[in-house]
């Protein structure tokens, strides 16, 4: 059993634990997430059709504008040419093209526009040997220098109508870094168009997940509230969504809860109440017989043998239903929360002696008594502790019986503790979980016709009675098996002392 004051540090990790992984959180990043995946996307897919758009057109442009320039030229120009009209036929085509690198071939001769501009690397052997074949403009886009180009080439036909090779081919290297960099302004600026949009996702996550949560919030704490003990803490019900459903369900829930309680608590209350009236009537009969037992039990020697033997029954049975109205008119009382202490500082090795003296059990049991133990007390109860205690190892254990008395300082305070064990067979898990429960006995083949010399109670009550005396001291009560067989219980309670505050 744990003692009064422990406790748990789960909370704040839970709370951490809905931070870290909280369904607000969830949202927002799955919200971040999904922006992040379709702003991505949609850059690539306007990347590359922006690239593409712009190629095709700057393409084109190049392509349409040095064919109809090498036709209006080659209209003009002599086969075969010489070196030198070569490279002006190379120039004049530049001229009308943009300036872009011109490279005129016919045979074995070759003009270029510009005498110092690099063009094997910029027009492959692939790109002649299709312009050779063909009999129209080629294209074909290069990387030189890790910079873009576009080389075109296109065969010279004669104009005689019969679409022959002339021999001449014409080849134009134009630039497209320009084109290039245009599409990369482009990417730059919707990449930085991403930023915002993801900030956007955010914020809106943070709103959609304020107004989900905000009932689930509510909900959480009516839930709390009803698990603490608030039987009236309901949810207000807005909307028409699975929300409102599930709210309108927990109300349900908790009115069904209530009104279950209202019953449990009024069937619990006419319980006690019948248990406390049945225990009141029975006192005056129950006086009664006790002192005709008593008149039976004092002539028993002048009786016949078996006059005798019932006479002393009927009082020993008549005790017994004494001491057993007596413990449900005390259970009764701590139902109805109506126990209160008279708490004294008391010596408590005297009242442990008292109580088994009293009882006539001082040369039964072994004491290990601190002489100098005082603690505020109810003298009474404690006596009531004691007598349950030893009771019960005098009539199920073996001896010896030992009673230690003594103190404990642990980290939440000093305890006094009450040992008392016996060398018998100790009892069951299953009864060691059950020893404090009503009625219960751990011996249920045991007679009740025998007269117990021990004082016992014998109803099943005693040590329920004894646990709620210790609770209400601040208390409680432990059972284990002894180091060397037995049951050990063991009585823990708060040690204080007069002028200190009590709980």
């Amino acid at each position: 059993m744990n003692r009064p004051g422990s406790g748990g540090g789960g909370a704040p990790r839970r709370r951490s634990r809905r931070l870290v992984g909280g369904l607000r959180v969830r949202l927002v990043i799955a919200f971040v997430v999904v922006a992040l995946i379709s702003a991505v996307t949609a850059t690539a897919l306007a990347y590359r059709d922006a690239r593409t758009a712009v190629l095709q057109r700057a393409q084109n442009t190049a392509v349409n504008d040095f064919r109809e320039r090498v036709g209006t030229v080659a209209a003009q120009f002599d086969i075969p040419p010489d070196q030198q009209s070569l490279s002006r036929f190379a120039a004049k085509v530049s001229e009308g093209v943009g300036g872009n690198i011109v490279v005129a071939r016919y045979r074995g001769l070759t003009g270029v526009s510009d005498t110092l501009a690099e063009t094997e690397d910029r027009i492959t052997t692939g790109l002649r040997d299709t312009v050779r074949s063909g009999n129209g403009a080629r294209f074909q886009r290069v990387m030189w220098r890790g910079e873009p180009y576009l080389a075109v080439g296109t065969p010279v036909m004669y104009a005689d109508g019969d679409r022959r090779a002339s021999g001449l081919e014409v080849f134009m290297i134009a630039d497209l870094r320009a084109e290039r960099d245009d599409t990369a302004a482009l990417l730059d600026s919707v990449r930085a168009g991403i930023v915002p949009v993801v900030l956007l996702a955010a914020v809106l996550a943070l709103l959609a997940a304020r107004t989900v949560l905000r009932p689930v919030r509510k909900l959480g704490r009516a839930t709390r509230e009803l698990a603490a003990g608030d039987l009236g803490s309901r949810v207000a019900v807005t909307g028409h969504d699975e929300l409102a459903d599930l709210a309108t369900t927990f109300n349900e829930t908790a009115d069904a809860l209530q009104a279950s309680d209202a019953e449990l608590r009024a069937q619990e209350a006419k319980a006690r109440r019948f248990v406390a009236d049945v225990s009141h009537e029975l006192r005056t009969p129950l006086a009664a017989m006790t002192m005709v037992a008593t008149v039976l039990e004092e002539d028993a020697d002048q009786l016949p043998p078996d006059a005798a033997r019932a006479a002393r029954t009927v009082g020993a049975e008549t005790a017994r239903l004494s001491r057993l109205v007596d413990d449900l008119m005390e259970i009764s009382r701590f139902d109805a929360k109506a126990v209160r202490l008279n708490a004294a500082e008391t010596g408590l090795a005297d009242t442990v002696r008292a109580s088994l003296a009293l009882r006539g059990w001082t040369d039964r049991v072994r004491t290990h008594l601190d002489e100098d133990l005082r603690a505020v007390v109810d003298r009474r109860r404690i006596d009531v502790i004691v007598a349950n205690l030893v009771g019960n190892a005098l009539r199920h254990g073996a001896p010896p019986v030992t009673v230690t008395l003594g103190t404990a300082r642990e980290p939440d305070g000093e305890w006094v503790t009450l040992e008392v064990a016996d060398h018998g067979p100790g009892l069951p898990s299953a009864a060691r979980e059950q020893v404090f429960d009503r009625f219960y006995k751990a011996d249920t083949a045991r007679t009740r016709g025998a007269c117990d010399d021990d004082g016992g109670q014998g109803s099943g009550l005693g040590t329920a009675i004894a646990l709620e005396n210790a609770r209400l001291h601040g208390g409680t009560i432990d059972v284990a098996d002894g180091p060397r067989g037995g049951a050990v219980f063991t009585l823990r309670l708060p040690l204080r002392r007069t002028g200190e505050e009590t709980e």
